[in-house]
């Protein structure tokens, strides 16, 4: 799997991640994350790969009434549903490179980014370009999950499909969404970035709900680019994967309601 297949957002994966996967794993931490942006009363905010605006629908109902903000993403399907899809207040949605952002320097007071920066071919590129469009004193927040074995279900999943594919076995999720979580390697790339300050990075561990065992084996195999893999190894094999995996889940956390741990690294550095 290439790392351009790894950021393929396309297709049906949009809609099924926004309907199964926001819920079960995004919301509490777009909680979190506009909260802690809300504390410092940024006036006007970026958030660049915004997904389908769940971090931006949070930061529209939660910064104080006079703030802008703008939600930039490179996938254009995403933004696509991300903008159908009511705000409390005003979004400027616009397609942009987190690498190669079209705003002038020190134009925001805050930059947020959930859930993203692992799919970064250029980490210390997006983060010097987040840098670079802060003013003074103005601050980078964003989060990135923690290890795999700390998230019941992606791990479980993951697991699930070794026994589908053994040969060769699908490893998105380890590889990416949970491939960026030593606090070393986070903070050395920040400062190759050009921020000066340390880092604050927080373990923040949360729950992980659906209402039946197969969500979290629709949301995983179907709404994330572990779909693509799993096609690339048999065009007719995505229902056979999703099955083992909702088996696995029912297997580990039961038939009915689930209830999974999940933990990721929230990053605040200010300029």
């Amino acid at each position: 799997m290439t790392k351009h297949g790894d950021r393929g957002f396309v297709g049906s994966i949009p809609q099924i991640y926004q309907q199964h996967l926001v819920p079960l794993i995004f919301e509490a931490y777009a909680a979190d994350l506009a909260k802690r942006a809300a504390s410092i009363a940024p006036k006007c905010v970026l958030e660049i790969a915004a997904g389908t605006g769940v971090v931006t629908r949070q930061l529209a109902a939660t910064l104080p009434g006079d703030a802008t903000i703008v939600a930039t993403d490179l996938n254009q399907p995403m933004l696509d549903v991300a903008a159908a899809i009511a705000t409390a207040r005003e979004v400027e949605w616009r397609r942009a490179d987190a690498l190669d952002l079209p705003f002038a320097d020190a134009s925001f007071d805050a930059v947020v980014c959930q859930f993203s920066a692992m799919f970064f071919p250029d980490k210390a590129k997006a983060f010097s370009e987040a840098r670079r469009v802060l003013r003074p004193d103005g601050a980078f927040l964003f989060n990135v999950w923690d290890r795999i074995e700390a998230n019941e279900f992606a791990d479980t999943v993951t697991k699930a499909l070794e026994t589908v594919f053994p040969d060769d076995p699908p490893r998105f999720m380890a590889r990416t969404p949970h491939g960026y979580h030593d606090a070393r390697v986070i903070a050395a790339d920040l400062s190759r970035a050009g921020f000066a300050a340390r880092p604050q990075i927080d373990t923040v561990t949360a729950r992980s709900r659906a209402s039946s065992f197969r969500i979290p084996a629709i949301a995983y195999c179907q709404g994330t680019p572990l779909r693509t893999e799993i096609e690339a190894r048999g065009a007719t094999r995505l229902e056979e994967a999703t099955d083992v995996a909702a088996e696995a889940i029912a297997q580990r956390f039961g038939r009915g309601a689930v209830d999974g741990r999940m933990q990721a690294l929230v990053v605040t550095i200010e300029t």
